[in-house]
């Protein structure tokens, strides 16, 4: 039978627990006609590897650079623009990657700590002058093929060295088995698991550091989340 069949695919690829998560989300989300979500993130960290260690060369077709707001590729960003203009008032740093000119992708990294857009929450880090967040990470389906995202994490690589930044951290979606594959090439390190229920304005967050549980049910009810260096965790 294709369901299945389905099922048993869901179950290989994510595995049980994450699996099962992932029907609950498809079962509230349906019932609930979109009211009652589930999220459920792999919180990681990965190494800043020491520049020149296997870095692509330049090429005056291919550039990434970091760019401002009023940056004429900022209207080629696939977001919102109160959602790009949030970001860059809050001083998070946006590399763009250009082929020939044209946008390619971008990379998102914030200084300090970040507040997640998805559900409420706020991360932040033990050792804030090593650690960045990373989020947003774009190529355009065009140059996946191509080495655009290992030119966008080559260019923020070298920038963070120079800064004294030994760690980037990011969330991955548990449901998200490709994203999760791509950070364990670059040296991903796991730190814990967060999973939180979304019904309407009520949120229910299970994770694995303090405060370990967190009911909200306003937009200032959050979690807030310290995340520690990996040798650490």
């Amino acid at each position: 039978m294709r369901w299945l069949n389905s099922l048993k695919e869901t179950f290989r690829t994510l595995g049980v627990r994450n699996g099962l998560w992932l029907i609950v989300h498809r079962v509230l989300g349906k019932v609930s006609k979109g009211r009652a979500r589930v999220f459920r993130y792999y919180l990681v960290a990965q190494p800043i590897p020491q520049v020149g260690n296997g870095q692509l060369r330049a090429t005056a077709s291919s550039v990434v650079r970091r760019v401002e707001g009023d940056d004429p590729h900022v209207s080629d960003f696939p977001r919102p623009h109160h959602v790009i203009a949030r970001r860059f008032d809050s001083g998070a740093h946006c590399y763009v990657a250009e082929v020939k000119g044209r946008f390619a992708g971008y990379l998102w990294l914030a200084y300090g700590g970040y507040d997640e857009d998805e559900v409420r929450c706020r991360f932040e880090f033990v050792e804030p002058a090593t650690s960045v967040w990373d989020f947003d990470v774009y190529v355009v389906p065009e140059f996946r093929m191509g080495r655009t995202f290992v030119r966008l994490w080559q260019t923020a690589n070298t920038e963070l060295a120079s800064q004294g930044v030994a760690w980037t951290f990011s969330r991955i979606s548990a449901f998200n088995p490709m994203s999760m594959s791509s950070h364990q090439r670059m040296g991903m390190r796991s730190l814990f698991m967060a999973t939180f229920l979304c019904i309407g304005p009520l949120q229910v967050a299970m994770m694995g550091v303090a405060p370990f549980v967190h009911i909200g049910w306003a937009p200032g009810h959050r979690p807030l989340l310290k995340l520690p260096l990996p040798e650490a965790a």
